[in-house]
């Protein structure tokens, strides 16, 4: 099953809640922690990360609409994050085999560098879909767009502080993300297996940005600790089925509980906000 008809699957279920696994060492909760010691290993802090994000999932698998592993809170711990990495995608495969997985790494290459990346993304891990940069052009990322069955999801108006640097920059009279969004939408999705990112921090751009892209579905970060609103953020990010969007929330669901029941709290989080954005949706 391709990447949007895993989507298109759990929107129809009214689901819209992706799952940020952003595991950060230093606020995993003691029950996790415990078993790796006082100066644990490199390995044995992976081995801890696995068991956190596996029993998130297994929490939250239920209402969540995408899984998104952030690539560099396991890089941080070395070879045995990659394979702690590597469980957490065996995991969901098995316990969710039905709910898309966003490999959140931001890549962005040449094109002979990202045909490295693509294969690892999809073949080696497993991924459904993989976030980009632009930077480089079309030229380089076919080795993502090309893959048919694949997402790939293309970075447009971040939801950092500082994203406005480059991104709001005037390009032949509008701002540099409304050119790299139309260009997605027009020449890149070709294969029908394009996305776009879109921080809950800005609504206006998010408003605009999907008056450009149509029905194509937007990755939105922000919500949750950024602090973006979720109300704004619906209204301004559905599409015209009331579809097309990926909420996405990590430390908030994550660290909803320090305590020995993470992962009842994160559950209950999880299904807090799935319930909101159906009410913001109706």
């Amino acid at each position: 099953m391709s990447f949007r008809a895993r989507l298109e699957a759990r929107w129809d279920a009214g689901l819209f809640a992706c799952i940020g696994l952003d595991p950060v060492w230093d606020r995993l909760p003691v029950a996790v922690t415990a078993p790796a010691g006082s100066h644990p290993s490199r390995e044995a802090r992976a081995a801890a990360i696995a068991r956190f994000c596996c029993a998130i999932v297994d929490a939250t698998a239920h209402v969540a609409c995408a899984f998104k592993p952030n690539a560099a809170f396991f890089e941080a711990e070395g070879a045995p994050g990659f394979a702690a990495l590597e469980t957490v995608m065996r995991h969901i495969r098995t316990v969710a085999p039905d709910v898309p997985v966003v490999y959140d790494a931001k890549r962005g290459d040449i094109g002979s560098t990202n045909q490295g990346y693509a294969d690892h993304a999809f073949e080696q891990l497993g991924a459904d879909a993989v976030t980009v940069h632009p930077y480089l052009g079309e030229e380089a990322l076919r080795p993502f767009l090309g893959r048919r069955d694949k997402g790939t999801i293309v970075l447009v108006r971040t939801s950092n502080p500082g994203g406005g640097e480059f991104q709001d920059l005037t390009v032949a009279g509008e701002p540099l993300y409304r050119v790299v969004a139309r260009r997605v939408a027009q020449h890149w999705n070709r294969n029908g297996n394009c996305a776009v990112v879109v921080g809950a921090t800005f609504h206006d751009e998010m408003a605009a940005v999907r008056a450009i892209v149509g029905d194509m579905p937007i990755l939105i970060p922000g919500i949750g600790a950024q602090g973006g609103d979720l109300r704004r953020t619906v209204a301004a990010g559905r599409d015209a089925r009331g579809r097309g969007m990926i909420v996405s929330a990590s430390r908030s669901i994550l660290y909803a509980s320090e305590g020995d029941d993470f992962a009842v709290a994160a559950r209950a989080e999880a299904e807090r906000l799935t319930a909101e954005i159906q009410d913001c949706n109706r």
